[in-house]
């Protein structure tokens, strides 16, 4: 029996790959442009905090965020401006940061960032708070570009090692 007319078109035609064929060097730079997008919100969310530019660190939050601090649920960025940071925000005169380091992983539409990092804040009633702290963050990629969906800081008192 000829099977010639019933034959497998892919087994005997080479398949067109070339649009699929992006250069690895142009796919990396792809990704580090992203990458750099995701570390470029965190880095400003630091710079807002040491502003204490309130509505500059809401614009770095998705609508539906989260946000941990020291073991607490503090609910979305909008509840933790409210009812947490913005107050204390008002008693802080200086707000500086010290020895960052921030590392961003790109998984797709998303990418979590790992950040270390000193701090001292200068109170208006004269106290002053030195802390070592870390962070972790969750963003996520859309049309409007990355935004924070989850954000969880703890920090100490320094120690000496």
């Amino acid at each position: 029996m000829d099977h010639s007319a019933h034959s497998d078109p892919a087994a005997s035609t080479q398949m067109d790959h070339s649009a699929q064929d992006m250069d690895h060097a142009e796919h990396m730079a792809a990704m580090n442009d992203d990458v750099a997008g995701a570390e470029a919100v965190l880095t400003s969310y630091r710079d807002a905090l040491t502003s204490r530019d309130a509505e500059a660190m809401a614009a770095l939050f998705a609508e539906e965020s989260f946000v941990y601090e020291n073991g607490k649920a503090e609910g979305s960025f909008t509840h933790y401006m409210e009812h947490h940071l913005g107050p204390e925000l008002d008693a802080i005169t200086s707000f500086t940061f010290g020895e960052p380091t921030l590392a961003v992983t790109r998984m797709g539409h998303m990418a979590y960032g790992r950040e270390t990092y000193t701090y001292r804040i200068e109170l208006a009633d004269g106290r002053v708070i030195d802390r070592e702290g870390v962070a972790t963050s969750v963003l996520a990629h859309d049309a409007d570009g990355w935004k924070i969906v989850q954000y969880h800081s703890s920090s100490r008192a320094p120690r000496n090692n």
